[in-house]
């Protein structure tokens, strides 16, 4: 007990907007309903946590993260709610205390138990429809600045394999979600195929289909790494759930659930770094990075960059860097900082012919080829036309390229190539090829899940309105405001990609 009000707890209790003594019924309903009928919760107890900063003992945290996250509509962790978790030497670190309101990075032996928790909670906001609303995003300063030093080195190696009749080295919170065991290569070369699997369905078809997927496979990895198996088997099993967790952000992402996509970036960004690849790590925060461009946070992204590119280290590949380049440049572009976006591109262009495949490229960096190279030149180019609109040649240049190169089973990608090539056309003052490509895109909108592309496509939206007359371009309009949703998610207007 601190004496001081726990004030994350506080304000999380005023927006749900219980009294003290409904809080109190909801927890003791919850517990029974979890298997700990003999919970008996009050309102001066209540009162206790919230005011005197007191933490009750287990299940009790896990019962109120279950209930604030189905009430709020987003996920809470029991660090969200501001109390300590005790781990088996009976150390505690207080949550409120530290400068990182969201205890970044976590303690090795903490990703594994927060994996879980995160999955399941999320999992069960998805049974419900809720859709994460009121959640925040953390600034790209504040995550860079917490993981700098801690992502820079390797993480400590834990003892041997762990027998399943040991304590296991997970936190109690998976317990009742996974019952931990061994598994061996097999298991995990079909998990590693389950990724492939998920990954060539999210380049086709948009993340909103397969995500409930993606997330429940994650869960059950994290249950499985409750398990210690020897470090050849732990490291590869690492490497699924980076991979898993980066579709699972990529696809909460695209579906516009932003906050939840952010806590899986970083949880991959943890995995990988366990599982001793780096390179892995600093890919996971580059989407991170993607994603506050997207969200017209583009001075944010560029010290996300930072973070990734160092946090790398010396393995990583030329072309691995120089996919780090061009998302920085789209940064660059979403500030108007044409001199400077043009100079990263070119360091990319020469990154990318300069990698020879002397090594094997990892499966996590095959998507990013010749075309999603031009891709995202274009999409660069393209941004920088909204402030300097004799980039939008150059931008039309690449997104020809882009589409001649992408291989099938990319019709998301191809997406965005007609729409940043539509667009590119409009600023240039061709609005018949722009209604051309314009049209291309709407055909393909039906075929994907992605919020993203309405994104883009309310951003194209835009640029038709300065061809008020043009008959052709009049009925692009009624069309695209016909497949544009209802009740559309609003995001800052930003080159989107």
């Amino acid at each position: 007990m601190t004496g001081q009000t726990n004030t994350r707890l506080s304000d999380l209790f005023g927006l749900a907007g219980w009294s003290k003594g409904e809080l109190a019924r909801l927890v003791n309903r919850q517990a029974a309903a979890m298997g700990h009928p003999q919970l008996a919760t009050d309102t001066s107890r209540v009162r206790r946590w919230i005011d005197r900063g007191e933490t009750p003992r287990d299940p009790v945290p896990r019962v109120l993260a279950a209930l604030f996250t189905e009430r709020l509509g987003r996920v809470v962790t029991i660090e969200d709610l501001g109390f300590v978790r005790r781990g088996r030497s009976g150390r505690r670190q207080d949550v409120r205390a530290t400068e990182n309101p969201d205890g970044l990075p976590w303690a090795p032996d903490r990703t594994a138990a927060v994996l879980t928790e995160f999955t399941g909670m999320d999992l069960m906001l998805n049974r419900r429809g809720l859709v994460g609303a009121g959640a925040a995003l953390a600034a790209g300063s504040a995550l860079s600045n917490a993981m700098h030093d801690w992502l820079r080195n390797d993480p400590a190696r834990l003892p041997g394999p762990q027998r399943a009749v040991d304590p296991l080295h997970a936190d109690p919170a998976g317990f009742d979600r996974y019952e931990a065991a061994p598994i061996g290569s097999e298991e995990i070369e079909a998990l590693e195929h389950s990724v492939e699997v998920f990954r060539a369905w999210d380049a086709s078809r948009g993340g909103g289909l397969q995500r409930k997927a993606v997330v429940g496979q994650l869960n059950e990895v994290g249950g499985m790494l409750a398990y210690r198996h020897a470090d050849h088997l732990q490291r590869r099993l690492w490497g699924v759930a980076a991979n898993l967790a980066v579709l699972a952000g990529w696809m909460s992402h695209d579906v516009g659930l932003e906050p939840t996509a952010q806590k899986y970036f970083v949880i991959a960004a943890h995995a990988a770094r366990e599982g001793g690849d780096r390179p892995r790590a600093g890919e996971a925060l580059s989407r991170a990075a993607r994603q506050m461009v997207h969200l017209g946070r583009p001075d944010e992204a560029l010290d996300l960059m930072k973070l990734a590119q160092v946090g790398s280290g010396e393995r990583v590949l030329p072309r691995t860097r120089a996919m780090f380049h061009t998302i920085e440049a789209w940064a660059q572009a979403s500030m108007g900082r044409g001199q400077a976006m043009r100079r990263t591109l070119g360091e990319a262009e020469e990154l990318f012919v300069s990698d020879r495949h002397d090594e094997k490229t990892p499966s996590w960096m095959q998507n990013f080829d010749e075309a999603d190279m031009h891709g995202m030149q274009a999409l660069a180019y393209r941004t920088l036309a909204d402030h300097d609109p004799s980039a939008a040649v150059p931008a039309q240049r690449h997104a020809k390229l882009a589409l001649e190169l992408r291989r099938g089973g990319h019709d998301r990608s191809k997406l965005f190539d007609h729409i940043s090539l539509a667009s590119a056309c409009f600023i240039g003052d061709d609005p018949e090829q722009a209604d051309r490509y314009a049209r291309l895109a709407l055909m393909s909108m039906g075929e994907t899940s992605s919020h993203r592309t309405w994104d883009r496509l309310r951003e194209m939206y835009r640029l038709t309105g300065q061809y008020a007359g043009h008959t052709r371009i009049e009925h692009l309009r009624e069309e695209i405001a016909e497949a544009l949703p209802r009740s559309p998610v609003n995001h800052p207007r930003t080159g989107q990609a």
